[in-house]
């Protein structure tokens, strides 16, 4: 009976050593599956995507243009002397017909002078000679004198007369060439710069100032003979600022028909209708001439990167082990407000990434979240 009982308590001891070894290695197999997870790869990243689609791409290129105004008048005197008065000076606005400068005038003064009493002096004998006229005809009527005698009066008498209208032409003359004394503006407009002074010495060659209408100005743009086929009246130009900004819009509506030589380009004109503030005669600003309009991918400006002069975007490619960020080199074109068009290297329906790109790496997964 002892010995029934010494084995089934040694038969107790084994099967609690098999529980315990059973247990073991149940522990050991959890471990096990845990392990993987644990030293598996990094988590996807969420980002954010942008389905690239075709939008309307305007083909352009800039030039520096000039503003000019159609009615520009460079003032120079008429006559030498010297300057007497200058009553303006540059950026006031003036009148038509206002004062602007005015030359010593009295020794033309004095030829003015000279000329009116002449006047007078011919004047005198051309009245003497009219009385003298008609005295004569009476006494010839009358018998008393001779046919001689009045022919003789009437010829005194038309000499005189042409005596003092050459005088009053040389008088008007004289006037009119005083006139040229007093520089006037030619229309209103503003005074451009005044490179002279009080008491410099003036000729014909003298550039006094210049007088520049702002209210019809339009823009001259000088473009290189290899777009001569593409440029005709009517492409549509944008005047913009020179960090892009978009001034006014306008059309050509003149191109030369031939090539200026010292520049060699092709001069277009395109009138300019922004308020006045915004130019000024000769002020130099951006023209984008827009010569097509085509249809091309688009992606943010904050989506590209930019790695040894090379441009790239990320974008998110599903494959059966999941959704990865790819690194592609793109060929960027011009700038679209926040967006850049692209010409090569994108095609509609890629999704690119536009969030957390500077996270990313060429093969990282990442999760879309649209």
């Amino acid at each position: 009976m002892q010995r029934r009982v010494d084995y089934i308590s040694s038969e107790d001891e084994i099967l609690k050593k098999s529980a315990l070894i059973l247990l073991g290695v149940a522990l050991i197999a959890g471990c096990a599956k845990q392990q993987p997870a644990a030293q598996g790869g990094p988590q996807a990243m969420p980002v954010k995507t942008l389905t690239v689609a075709l939008k309307s791409v305007p083909r352009t290129d800039e030039y520096v243009a000039t503003i000019k105004s159609r009615r520009s008048a460079t003032i120079q005197p008429q006559v030498d002397g010297f300057l007497t008065r200058i009553l303006v000076k540059s950026g006031d606005n003036v009148r038509a017909g206002q004062l602007l400068m005015t030359i010593d005038p009295l020794k033309q003064q004095a030829a003015v002078d000279q000329e009116r009493a002449t006047e007078a002096q011919k004047k005198a004998v051309y009245d003497y000679n009219e009385g003298e006229v008609e005295r004569q005809r009476q006494l010839f009527q009358n018998g008393v004198t001779s046919k001689q005698a009045y022919d003789q009066a009437v010829q005194a008498f038309q000499n005189s007369k042409a005596d003092w209208q050459a005088a009053i032409a040389g008088r008007q003359t004289q006037q009119q060439e005083l006139a040229y004394y007093s520089i006037t503006a030619p229309f209103a407009g503003i005074v451009g710069d005044v490179p002279v002074h009080v008491g410099d010495h003036v000729t014909s060659t003298t550039l006094l100032t210049t007088v520049d209408e702002n209210a019809q100005l339009e823009a001259y743009i000088y473009v290189p003979t290899e777009r001569a086929a593409n440029l005709h009246p009517g492409l549509t130009v944008q005047i913009v600022t020179s960090r892009g900004d978009l001034i006014e819009t306008t059309q050509l509506d003149f191109v030369a028909p031939t090539v200026d030589n010292s520049l060699q380009g092709i001069l277009a004109k395109a009138p300019i209708k922004s308020s006045l503030d915004r130019f000024r005669s000769e002020q130099l600003v951006k023209a984008r001439v827009i010569w097509s309009n085509a249809p091309a991918p688009t992606v943010p400006v904050l989506s590209v990167t930019r790695i040894g002069g090379q441009t790239f975007v990320y974008v998110a490619e599903k494959s059966d082990k999941g959704t990865f960020a790819r690194q592609r080199a793109v060929t960027l074109g011009d700038t679209l407000g926040n967006d850049y068009a692209v010409t090569g290297g994108l095609k509609p329906g890629d999704n690119v990434i536009i969030s957390g790109i500077q996270f990313l790496v060429d093969g990282a997964p990442v999760q879309p979240l649209g």
